[in-house]
């Protein structure tokens, strides 16, 4: 029977155990988004020992007109290469795997730190944020968007990063595009779910050609947006297989325009987005990361026994304990 802790092994990435912390914005960089001592000071406390599996870095921004808020990590550009490469350094130095997220906020970016026009698919207020978008997206605006995700991988990967995951999740640039809550276009980026899903592939492709194919790309789905007329499991199962088919190595499953989290949130078990994971996990060969609300072991390891996901994203309970997983380990395993 896979025990939570033994090692893991996926075609391109090999990891120790099957715990993930997530991405968790610290708001402890720069104003330009480089990277601060007290960054690294944060990621060496929950690195250290090496005992958890992978850690993914907060959603680093691809470029400042897609910043989301102050203080956040930024990849837009080489001048942060340094302070990348000592962050990828310290995360693996006792043997965890390094992974960062990119990101482009669209309508979520925050008009007040931005000095460009935000950008969505659709002239719609971001549900999460409330902003309205200063410009509907063109052609020239996604090809863009395309290019700031694949020169955001190509830092990552120079930076010594083990693997660069893509944000498509809550409320996002990405995720505006697949929700039909925030994508009304009527061309080919609009309508069926082929169409709202054609800018996240063309990114996946993007990428993938920019890392090569052996190198780790995840990507984090908001897989339900929990709202009338949103994204339903349906909708993320035929949208994983598609991902798989563009190059994806292990799809991160969370909420879309909710959130990191679900309605009714703290009345339900913990791993509470397992009712996505397990019929996706089943509907493709991808490795299936399952969060929401874990913050037990022997729960973690209940829920990749019972086969709901192949790794278990540990956020908040790490994010306030960084010791967490030091203690599981010498608890738990004993």
């Amino acid at each position: 029977m896979p025990h939570l802790f033994e090692p893991f092994i996926t075609k391109h990435l090999t990891l120790r155990n099957r715990l993930v912390f997530p991405p968790m914005a610290t708001a402890k960089c720069q104003a330009d988004g480089i990277i601060t001592q007290d960054v690294l000071d944060y990621y060496r406390q929950r690195s250290q020992g090496g005992y958890i599996g992978m850690i993914i870095a907060e959603h680093s921004y691809i470029s400042p007109q897609g910043k989301a808020a102050a203080h956040q990590m930024g990849i837009h550009s080489d001048d942060c290469l340094p302070g990348l490469r000592q962050l990828a350094d310290v995360i693996k130095k006792d043997g965890s795997k390094a992974v960062i997220q990119i990101n482009h906020a669209g309508s979520a970016c925050e008009p007040a730190l931005n000095h460009h026009p935000t950008l969505a698919p659709s002239p719609i207020k971001n549900i999460r944020k409330g902003f309205l978008p200063d410009k509907v997206m063109d052609k020239d605006d996604m090809l863009q968007v395309i290019e700031e995700f694949q020169l955001a991988a190509r830092r990552a990967k120079a930076a010594g990063f083990d693997g660069v995951e893509i944000h498509c999740a809550h409320g996002y640039l990405l995720n505006q595009f697949y929700s039909p809550l925030s994508n009304r276009r009527t061309d080919e980026y609009g309508g069926s779910l082929e169409n709202r899903l054609r800018l996240p592939l063309e990114v996946v492709t993007a990428v993938r050609c920019e890392v090569g194919p052996d190198y780790p790309v995840l990507l984090r789905l908001g897989a339900c947006d929990y709202m009338e007329g949103g994204t339903v499991l349906e909708d993320s199962i035929a949208a994983a297989k598609m991902f798989e088919k563009a190059g994806v190595t292990i799809l991160d499953i969370s909420g879309g325009h909710c959130g990191y989290t679900i309605p009714e949130a703290s009345a339900q078990p913990q791993g509470y987005f397992s009712s996505l994971t397990q019929p996706i996990k089943q509907a493709v060969s991808l490795p299936v990361i399952l969060t929401g609300g874990i913050t037990d072991a022997r729960a973690a390891d209940h829920l990749l026994v019972s086969e709901k996901a192949d790794l278990a994203g540990v956020g908040r309970a790490i994010y306030k304990d960084p010791a967490w997983m030091q203690r599981a380990c010498e608890e738990y395993l004993l």
